[in-house]
This record gives structure tokens, C-alpha cells and sequence, in this order.
């Protein structure tokens, strides 16, 4: 059986949708904390299993009759190592062989600006000493996100980010849930990491131009100074620690460390991952 975590999140439930089209729903269960939630999945058959990070007793009970689990990142990131601890201990505890992570592209993580993604890489050194069998899931920036980087504007207003030239090889979480999907429900032997990326990377210039082709609006981008940039954002009522969060992000970019791309995310999906033009006229409900 196959546990996904966070099963009734984005992520957590693309991965579902697709396993499901793998493997019976009998060998898939869902770790949620709404069972409510979870009801449709739960009249496919799937084995609902009601806890969450911080309640290691009911860690304990998910993880009985499993041989994979999909840890999905948590969203608590004060906590968030202290809580996927929790479920990698869970899971060596109950004899479970192998687990999976879904952990971030970044390319250098002594030098990126984005602190918080951190938690990330540490998840990645614990699960590599557990002695469990895994899979690292190191998945780029989501082409979902664009629309909240660039803003509601776009068309009127264009885009104007701390990103400098810098490139991403944008995915959508569509294609890394299916991915991961037909990579757990793969008859798997040994530790594997996989670069989830798109095919090409893209810099916000680029995704301008491919907005205005689609809209057939003339959509401009300007790189801006960061400190602008937050003034902004807090003038508009922004948390300071999101105002933080997403600059780290942009800087992050604007220095390289999205720009990798890899074909792993195309070699497990079987055919090229959407492209950036496909995904925006979807995200944007254009043409």
C-alpha cells in the first residue's frame, strides 16, 4: 500500500488522482486531517487515515500495512523539520522500506537567499540517514505560481519583479503529481533524487512575451530593485514575512538557482512536461 500524505492539498491530491489510475485503490492511502475532506476519495475505495504531522500517535496508526509514503512538505515552517521527522521516524518505526519527499530545485543551499527553503534540504539529510530506501522529489517552481508572483495586473500593468534575467524551467503541479505517481507506483530498488523540471527555462521577460502573444496585449517586464519592491508590497498590507518569503524567492532566481533544468521530470511522465505557452493559456483561461 501507498500512503500520500497531505492528500487533500494541491500537490498531495494531483499525486492521489494520478496513483489512482496506477494501482487499485485498495493499495492506496491518504493521510488527511479532515475526514470530511476526504470523501470522495474515500467512496474511490481509498484508505482514509486521519492525523497529521504533530500527533505522532496517529503517525503510528497511518503507517500500519504501508510499503510507501509520499511526504508531502509541510506548510508550518517554523516546524516543518521538526514535523517530517516525525513521519520519517513513524515510518522506520512501523517497518515501512521506503519513503519519498517532496523537496525544492534550489541549486546551492549555502548560498541561496530564500532561508526558509532550508528546512527542505535538512528533511533530505535526515531521510538520507534513516537507513529508509528513498526518493527526493526536487521540484522546481510551480508555472501555477506566476499568476501570484506577477500580480492581477498584468495586463494593464505588466511585470515588475526583483528578478533580474533570471531563468526558471517553470513546471506545472500537475505534471510533478503525476510524475511522482508513476514513479511510486514503479516497482523501485535502491535511493533515487529527481530533478523535477520543465524542459526549458524561462525568464519573466519571457513569460511577458508569452502573455502578450496570448493576449494579444502588449505585456512588458521590468526588473526592480528589491527594496522597492517590498516598500510595495507592504504599502498593499503584505505580512512582512511573506514580503521576506518572496523576495527570497525572486532573489533566488535572479541569481541562478532555479535555472537548472533536467529531464527527469519528462522521463517519468513519458512525453514532454507542458510547456510554458500551454500552461499560461490555461492558467489564464486565454485562447
Amino acid at each position: 500500500m501507498i500512503l500520500v500524505t497531505g492528500a487533500t492539498g494541491q500537490l498531495g491530491a494531483a499525486t492521489t488522482q494520478y496513483l489512482l489510475k496506477k494501482r487499485p485503490s485498495s493499495q492506496v492511502a491518504a493521510l488527511v486531517r479532515d475526514e470530511q475532506k476526504a470523501a470522495d476519495l474515500a467512496k474511490r475505495g481509498v484508505a482514509i487515515r486521519v492525523g497529521n504531522y504533530d500527533d505522532t500517535a496517529s503517525l503510528d496508526r497511518a503507517m500500519q500495512g504501508v510499503e510507501k509514503v509520499l511526504l508531502i512538505a509541510g506548510t508550518d515552517e517554523d516546524n516543518r523539520v521538526r514535523q517530517h521527522k516525525n513521519v520519517v521516524d513513524a515510518a522506520r518505526k512501523a517497518g515501512v522500506p521506503f519513503i519519498a519527499y517532496t523537496s525544492r530545485t534550489l541549486k546551492d543551499r549555502s548560498t541561496m537567499a530564500n532561508a526558509l527553503m532550508d528546512g527542505h534540504f535538512q528533511t533530505e539529510d535526515y531521510i538520507m540517514a534513516s537507513g529508509l530506501t528513498y526518493a527526493l522529489f526536487r521540484n522546481v517552481l510551480y508555472m501555477d505560481a506566476i499568476p501570484q508572483f506577477v500580480g492581477p495586473h498584468v495586463f494593464d500593468a505588466g511585470i515588475h519583479l526583483p528578478a533580474g534575467q533570471g531563468k526558471v524551467p517553470f513546471a506545472l503541479r500537475a505534471d510533478m503529481g503525476e510524475a511522482m505517481a508513476n514513479a511510486l507506483a514503479a516497482d523501485s530498488s535502491g535511493s533515487r533524487v529527481y530533478q523535477l523540471t520543465g524542459s526549458k527555462a524561462y525568464s519573466f521577460a519571457d513569460v511577458a512575451a508569452t502573455l502578450s502573444n496570448l493576449s494579444g496585449k502588449t505585456v512588458t517586464y521590468t526588473p526592480a530593485e528589491s527594496s522597492v519592491f517590498a516598500a510595495q508590497l507592504t504599502e498593499r498590507g503584505v505580512p512582512d514575512m511573506v514580503v521576506q518569503r518572496i523576495i527570497g524567492f525572486l532573489t533566488d532566481i535572479k541569481n541562478g538557482q532555479e535555472d537548472d533544468v533536467s529531464s527527469d521530470l519528462e522521463n517519468l511522465l513519458g512525453r514532454k512536461p507542458i510547456s510554458l505557452r500551454e500552461g499560461l493559456k490555461t492558467l489564464y483561461n486565454l485562447g
